[in-house]
C-alpha cells in the first residue's frame, strides 16, 4: 500500500486495549480486524481477509508444529501435575529446611524439576514454601521474589523441554521468513540466550540473595488481607492448589521419568536430525536440526512412555486421560495467542510495516542504539500488559525489522526483546507469577510488585548499559 504508515494502527491498537483492559487477546483481536478492513475496505471483504489470515497462519507446517507441542507439552504437564512427583520430594526435603537460606536454597533446589512452565512451578511449590516460611519465620516479600526470579529468570534461558522455547523459535522464525532471511530461527534462538542480560542479571540477583542477606534488613510483617491480592478474581488459584494438592499422593518418580526423558530425547534428536543434516559439531548440528519438529517428537514419544508408566504404576486410566485433556486445554489461551500474533503479522506486512520501520527509524536511529530501544519500549508496555508472550509478540516485527534496516545485531536485538517481556513478566501486578505467588503466600498484591519492581529495576538498569557497551564496541 502507498500509506504504510498504516501499518502502526493495529500495533497502536493492540498496545492500547492491552494497558486499558489489563488482557492481550481482546487487543489483538480487535488489531486484527482493524489490519484486514485497511487491507480491504469493504466489511464482507475485509472479513474474508480477516479469515484468510487465520487460515493462512493455520495452514504453515511449521506454526501447526508450534501448536501440536503446546498441546502434548500442556497435557505432559497435566499428568504431572496429579501425579503427585513434585509433593513428594518438597514434602521430604521440607522437613530438613532449618533456616531462611535454607529456604532460599530449596526453592534453587526444586528448578531441575519444575521448569517447565511458570505456573506448574510456583503452584507445585508455592505451598510447601508457604508452611515452612511459617515454621522458620522467614520474609515473605524476599522468599516471593525468590520463588519468581528463579522461575521467570531461567525459563526464558533455557534452550529445551520448555512451552517457552515453542513459542519464542516460532517469533523468530515467523520473522524471519517475513524479512527473507537466510537465517537458521534456532541458531538465531541460541545465540539470543546469551543477550538476554535482564533475565541474566537477575538469575545473579537472586542467587546473591540467597546467601547474602543484609544485616541491617528488618523484617516487616506483612498484612494478610486475601481480598487486597488480586481485583480480577485470581484469589481461586490457592484455593484450588491446596485443594487439589490434599487429594494428590506423593510420587517423586512420577516427576522424575517424563522431565529427565524429555530432556534427554529434546537433547539427542537435536543432535541427531542436526547430523542427519550434516552437522559437525554439536553447537552446529543443534542450528543445524528442525528445532520444531525434533520438540514435537521429543514430547509425543514422552508423553506414549510416561502413559505407559503411569499405568504400570497403577494410575486411574481415567485420571490419567482427564489430566492430559485439561493440561492441554489450558494451553489454549497461548495458543490463541500465538495464532493472533502470526495473524496480526501478516496483515501488518500487507500494510508495509517493514518498509515503513526501515524508511523511518531505520533511516536515522544508530544501529548501536537498536538493541537498548528496544529493550526500554518492550519492557515499559510489558509492564504495562504483564505479559512475556504478549510483549515478545508485539515487539518481534518490529525489533527484527529495525535490526535489518540499521544494521544491527539480531541476535542481540532478539536478546533485548526477549529480555524485555521477562522484565514485564516479573515486575508487572498484573504478571500470572506475581498475581499467583501473592495469593499463595498471603501478601498484597500490590505491595509485593512494588518490592520486586525496587529491585528489577537495577537489573533492568545494568541490562542497558550492557546492551550499549556490547552494541558499542562488540557487534
Amino acid at each position: 500500500m502507498e500509506h504504510t504508515w498504516l501499518s502502526l494502527i493495529p500495533f497502536v491498537i493492540v498496545i492500547s486495549m492491552s494497558i486499558w483492559l489489563k488482557n492481550i487477546l481482546p487487543g489483538l483481536v480487535v488489531g486484527l480486524l482493524a489490519g484486514a478492513f485497511i487491507v480491504q475496505t469493504d466489511i464482507l471483504k475485509g472479513a474474508y481477509q480477516t479469515v484468510s489470515y487465520i487460515v493462512t497462519t493455520l495452514s504453515n507446517g511449521n506454526n501447526i508444529k508450534i501448536i501440536g507441542f503446546l498441546y502434548l507439552f500442556g497435557g505432559l504437564v497435566g499428568m504431572m501435575n496429579i501425579s503427585g512427583g513434585i509433593k513428594g520430594f518438597s514434602e521430604w526435603i521440607g522437613t530438613r529446611i532449618k533456616t531462611e537460606r535454607g529456604l532460599l536454597g530449596l526453592i534453587w533446589l526444586t528448578l531441575p524439576f519444575t521448569f517447565m512452565m511458570p505456573m506448574f512451578r510456583i503452584m507445585m511449590i508455592g505451598p510447601v514454601i508457604k508452611s515452612l516460611i511459617k515454621k522458620i519465620n522467614a520474609p515473605k516479600q524476599r522468599v516471593g521474589m525468590m520463588m519468581d526470579i528463579s522461575t521467570e529468570s531461567v525459563i526464558v534461558l533455557l534452550p529445551v523441554a520448555t512451552a517457552f522455547v515453542g513459542f519464542m523459535v516460532s517469533l523468530v522464525e515467523g520473522n524471519i521468513r517475513k524479512l527473507h532471511l537466510n537465517m537458521s530461527s534456532y541458531h538465531v534462538f541460541l545465540l539470543s540466550i546469551l543477550f538476554d542480560f535482564f533475565a541474566i542479571v537477575m538469575l545473579i540477583i537472586g542467587i546473591l540473595f540467597t546467601f547474602w542477606n543484609p544485616a541491617s534488613r528488618k523484617r516487616q510483617s506483612q498484612p494478610r488481607n486475601h481480598e487486597m491480592l488480586d481485583d480480577e478474581g485470581n484469589e481461586f488459584h490457592r484455593a484450588g492448589i491446596q485443594k487439589e494438592l490434599s487429594l494428590v499422593k506423593a510420587q517423586p518418580w512420577h516427576l522424575i521419568f517424563p522431565v529427565f526423558l524429555l530432556l534427554g530425547l529434546s537433547l539427542f534428536l537435536l543432535w541427531k536430525d542436526g547430523t542427519d543434516r550434516g552437522a559437525k559439531t554439536v553447537f552446529d548440528a543443534f542450528s543445524m536440526a528442525d528445532a520444531t519438529f525434533v520438540m514435537l517428537l521429543a514430547v509425543f514419544i514422552t508423553l506414549v512412555l510416561s502413559f505407559v508408566f503411569y499405568i504400570i504404576r497403577h494410575q486411574p486410566l481415567h485420571e490419567i486421560l482427564y489430566h492430559f485433556y485439561d493440561g492441554g486445554n489450558q494451553m489454549m489461551e497461548a495458543i490463541s495467542l500465538l495464532v493472533l500474533i502470526w495473524s496480526l503479522t501478516l496483515s501488518a506486512e500487507d500494510l508495509g510495516f517493514s518498509k515503513f520501520i526501515s524508511s523511518t527509524l531505520g533511516s536515522f536511529l544508530p544501529a548501536f542504539l537498536t538493541p537498548v530501544t528496544i529493550f526500554v519500549l518492550g519492557s515499559l508496555i510489558g509492564y504495562f500488559i504483564g505479559s512475556s508472550w504478549g510483549t515478545w509478540g508485539l515487539f518481534m516485527p518490529l525489533g527484527m525489522s529495525l535490526a535489518v534496516s540499521t544494521g544491527a545485531s539480531i541476535p542481540l536485538t532478539v536478546g533485548a526483546v526477549f529480555a524485555s517481556g521477562a522484565f514485564g513478566a516479573l515486575t508487572s501486578p498484573l504478571g500470572d507469577t506475581t498475581i499467583t505467588t501473592a495469593s499463595i503466600l498471603d501478601m498484597p498484591l500490590v505491595e509485593y510488585a512494588r518490592f520486586k519492581l525496587k529491585i528489577s529495576v537495577i537489573g533492568a538498569g545494568i541490562a542497558i548499559v550492557l546492551y550499549l557497551a556490547i552494541a558499542l564496541f562488540f557487534l
